[in-house]
């Protein structure tokens, strides 16, 4: 059974089981954005399933020992797996899009073209999830990252796929 949403003591939880990620935190090490920001149900895309739960708390923790900055972490999968055209892929809760790291630190977007853009800090990032979880595969454009592959729309952010 869900969690009732009005009870601020339980986590929001949907029919699979998946809990919301704790919504930007701030000593968690990252931050939440995505396409959910500007509409009422803020955290939509942020369900994930309990391997991808535990790799991002994890890569954060271990991030959060190296660095001050956040990772900023996306859309997910949305509540009961919903699909919808923006974000096919991302249904079973083991997908996840990461923002690169910005050498400003902002919390903002940036791309791997954009002087702000740290190759470093990225590739440490996407090192921890290889590390601390079973990857499957990294979509990103920035190729000189070992382990990542190209792909449409994906200048601004990663995409790590893991195995369920």
């Amino acid at each position: 059974m869900a969690a009732q949403r009005n009870d601020p003591l339980r986590p929001t939880q949907d029919a699979r089981g998946f809990f919301m990620l704790p919504q930007t935190p701030m000593e968690s090490g990252y931050y939440t954005y995505g396409l959910m920001d500007n509409r009422p149900d803020r955290g939509g895309y942020q369900y994930p399933h309990p391997v991808m739960m535990q790799a991002i708390l994890r890569v954060a923790i271990e991030w959060q020992a190296i660095d001050r900055r956040r990772i900023g972490i996306g859309n997910i999968s949305r509540a009961d797996g919903f699909d919808d055209e923006d974000h096919s892929s991302h249904l079973d809760g083991l997908q996840v899009d990461v923002r690169p790291i910005r050498k400003d630190g902002l919390e903002v977007p940036v791309t791997w073209k954009d002087y702000q853009y740290d190759r470093d800090a990225t590739a440490k990032v996407i090192e921890l999830f290889r590390t601390f979880a079973p990857v499957k595969f990294v979509l990103f454009n920035d190729t000189s990252i070992p382990f990542v592959r190209m792909a449409k729309r994906h200048d601004d952010h990663f995409h790590v796929a893991l195995i369920g």
